[in-house]
């Protein structure tokens, strides 16, 4: 790839740059943080269930921290590569190295989980089991391109869907991104019937088919290799690299500062956790035994040795992005930034296995995912079957649940797959609280007026 052409102001919707005191890609941010899409995120589940008389992280808070740290990683990497590739840089994309590139992996870790459900991971799960479990009265109505969309759905590819997509009655380009941004959250370049496990940039799916033209664009513009054209698959953008670790820091370690705040798992274990880690980098950890000496409240103990592991983090997943940097342009690297520092570092693997001993099995956790995905499910059963109905097919009772829609997610001269993406728009934009508010009154546990 060549890094004067892998960076553009374009946006969807055909909207030109225009004069402005912001950037192209710091209007991007605000734009991202002024949309609906992005506020829903504050009343989704991140893991613990919300809300409760202790604060922990939504889905919101943890965007804006991947943002945080995004931030860091792009400003570092664009700086080396501004004095690294000078030589071959033209002026513009000096500056663009220099002062945007922070920018744009922040917009982008803003937004990376714009198109993730209510509940978290069961929510993906309950669309995608749907649609499997229901293959024999379904499955007809599609092609194999379209049904490998809806028994694979991806919070990945539906982001894609929700800042780009023209909703009815809606202006075009969705949040109108510009394709750099948007190139920066596509982990995996390809359609669904192109994913496949084993393979970083394909073990999930990044468009669907609705989105397939509109992401042919974007990777075109911004310099994406094509590794295959039917089914599409593109090599993944330097950027998403940085996207990605900043996504990998904070989840590995702000869960673990979250169930700590919670009582589920212990002080002296949290902390024992994060030293053996900072030691790891640092041999002499004595300065940090003098500061946690000076703190005595144990929820500012582990504030504070979380953000000195976050820096670590940081400064490894930098150093695998320069040193795998020739790999990374040409579309080869296939591991992880953090994933490499994992493998070599056995304090990173006993807090993912902590995590996942004490923390991702715990009570309170399966429980929420459990209603989630029961939630979510009926929704979908809900409205689903009426909309692939033909419009004289359809009862009274179908006509009743479809008026439930909003009219922007309503698309009565589309396909009948076209159709199921406005129900999956409808259902997957739900915060916790409207997707179980709406189960309870139309499954008739909450009866009554509500304005």
């Amino acid at each position: 790839m060549i890094l004067n052409e892998i960076f553009t102001s374009l946006r969807t919707g055909n909207h030109g740059t225009t004069q402005s005191a912001r950037t192209d890609f710091q209007r991007d941010f605000d734009r991202i943080v002024f949309s609906s899409a992005f506020r829903r995120l504050q009343n989704k589940t991140q893991v613990f269930p919300l809300p409760g008389s202790v604060f922990v992280h939504n889905r919101l808070t943890h965007s804006l921290e991947v943002s945080s740290v995004g931030r860091s990683l792009g400003s570092m990497a664009g700086r080396y590569i501004a004095e690294k590739y000078c030589s071959d840089l033209n002026e513009v994309a000096v500056d663009f190295y220099r002062h945007q590139l922070g920018n744009v992996v922040a917009a982008a870790c803003l937004c990376h989980d714009v198109g993730n459900p209510a509940f978290g991971h069961s929510g993906e799960d309950a669309i995608a089991s749907y649609f499997e479990r229901n293959e024999s009265g379904l499955k007809s109505k599609f092609n194999d391109k379209e049904w490998s969309d809806l028994v694979n759905f991806e919070g990945n590819a539906n982001a894609i869907r929700v800042l780009t997509h023209q909703q009815t009655g809606k202006d075009t380009g969705g949040t109108q991104l510009t394709h750099t941004t948007l190139a920066s959250i596509a982990k995996y370049p390809c359609e669904a019937i192109g994913k496949k496990k084993g393979i970083i940039h394909r073990k999930k799916f990044g468009f669907f088919q609705t989105e397939k033209d509109t992401f042919r664009s974007i990777a075109e513009s911004v310099g994406m290799k094509t590794e295959q054209e039917d089914p599409l698959i593109y090599k993944r953008h330097p950027f998403v690299w940085l996207v990605e670790a900043a996504d990998d820091i904070c989840y590995n370690i702000i869960d673990m500062e979250d169930a700590h705040r919670l009582g589920i798992v212990s002080t002296g274990d949290i902390e024992n956790l994060f030293i053996e880690l900072i030691k790891s980098e640092n041999a002499d950890v004595s300065r940090v035994n003098e500061k946690l000496e000076a703190i005595g409240n144990a929820n500012e103990r582990i504030s504070y040795l979380r953000a000195k592991v976050i820096n670590a983090l940081i400064n490894k997943a930098y150093h695998n992005y320069i040193k795998h940097f020739e790999s990374i342009l040409e579309g080869s690297l296939e591991t992880g930034l953090l994933d490499f520092y994992r493998k070599e570092n056995k304090a990173l693997q006993e807090i993912e296995r902590f995590s996942i001993d004490h923390i991702y099995g715990h009570r309170s956790v399966v429980e929420i995912e459990n209603a989630g995905y029961n939630v979510m499910y009926e929704l979908i059963d809900h409205f689903v079957v009426p909309v692939c109905k033909e419009s004289h097919a359809l009862k009274s009772y179908d006509k009743k649940a479809l008026q439930l829609m909003p009219s922007q997610f309503h698309y009565k001269d589309g396909t009948t797959y076209e159709k199921v993406l406005g129900v999956l728009d409808f259902i997957s934009g739900m915060t916790d609280n409207f997707a179980t508010d709406l189960y309870r009154k139309i499954k008739g546990i909450d009866i009554g007026m509500t304005v």
